[in-house]
């Protein structure tokens, strides 16, 4: 299936300006319910496993020619950084028809389809989801995003030797459960992770964290939030594939409690239009093109 023929499912806007060697993606900042989710649930309550307005926040990475890629559907419909095999059984109406691979997220209720959301935890569903339904989701949802970062991916690594990837996601403000510290308050404004420099070489993380830095964030690498299938799936830093997460904290840009943006969402969001050209001009001198308009180094 052609993921540009889905605008329902994914956004992909076009690039600005000249390609770059760098490809961005949020899995985790749609709001759009398809007619069949069916949830028993007060939608606000669903609102909270939102990464609300970060596909915003990264939004001007067409503009100096990177790639961003945003999931139009709710990850509580179905999670694209989940494995496909990573199904509560106890979930599904008859018997599931492919191989299982849980994880532990799958135990906290939030595995490939969540079972649950919000502070409290509180069911989606006031019923078992047919072997059908489950299996639209993945083909028509999670596929059509995994394809689409694939694809670009892909791409980019054959025009440029290899790629920058970041995942674009929000944290809540307190370490959430199953977290060391849960329910403490989160102590960073961002936290990168590489599944402890798996994903992504040292350096390439370790630029990335100083541009932050320099930016005036507080900034931890691989403490809580080390990056889960996305990067997993598409980091390979010893073939210049270097794939990275950045949670962001959202007491830094809205209030958890309304949703709302706060007053330091422009700020955010045009330190992270700095974020995104300066390291746009590093990974493109890194692959050996030619400069383009960067920021003062950190």
């Amino acid at each position: 299936m052609n993921a540009i023929s889905r605008p329902d499912v994914i956004d992909i806007p076009a690039l600005q300006a000249d390609p770059a060697p760098v490809v961005l993606d949020s899995p985790h900042s749609g709001t759009d319910y398809p007619a069949d989710f069916r949830f028993a649930i007060d939608p606000a309550i669903l609102r909270y496993g939102v990464d609300m307005d970060i596909d915003d926040i990264f939004g001007s990475a067409p503009a100096f020619g990177a790639s961003l890629i945003s999931a139009r559907f709710p990850r509580s419909y179905i999670d694209p950084n989940r494995s496909p095999l990573d199904i509560d059984p106890e979930m599904i109406d008859g018997n599931w028809p492919g191989e299982i691979e849980q994880s532990e997220k799958t135990a906290s209720g939030h595995g490939l389809i969540w079972r649950v959301a919000g502070a409290e935890q509180a069911p989606i569903y006031d019923r078992k989801l047919t072997v059908s339904e489950v299996q639209n989701r993945i083909e028509y949802y999670w596929r059509v995003y995994r394809d689409a970062v694939s694809a670009k991916l892909d791409e980019t690594a054959k025009e440029f030797g290899g790629y920058w990837h970041i995942n674009c996601h929000s944290m809540p403000t307190l370490w959430p459960p199953g977290f060391a510290g849960a329910g403490e308050p989160v102590p960073f404004d961002m936290i990168i992770g590489t599944r402890d420099n798996t994903t992504c070489s040292p350096e390439v993380a370790q630029f990335a964290r100083e541009l932050l830095a320099g930016l005036g964030f507080s900034v931890a690498v691989n403490v809580g939030f080390k990056g889960v299938d996305l990067v997993r799936d598409h980091g390979d830093p010893a073939n210049r594939r270097h794939s990275l997460q950045i949670e962001i904290n959202r007491g830094v840009y809205m209030d958890e409690a309304t949703f709302e943006r706060s007053e330091g969402y422009e700020p955010l969001r045009d330190a992270m239009t700095q974020f995104v050209e300066a390291f746009v001009a590093e990974a493109s001198t890194h692959f050996g093109l030619s400069a383009r308009s960067r920021l003062k180094r950190f």
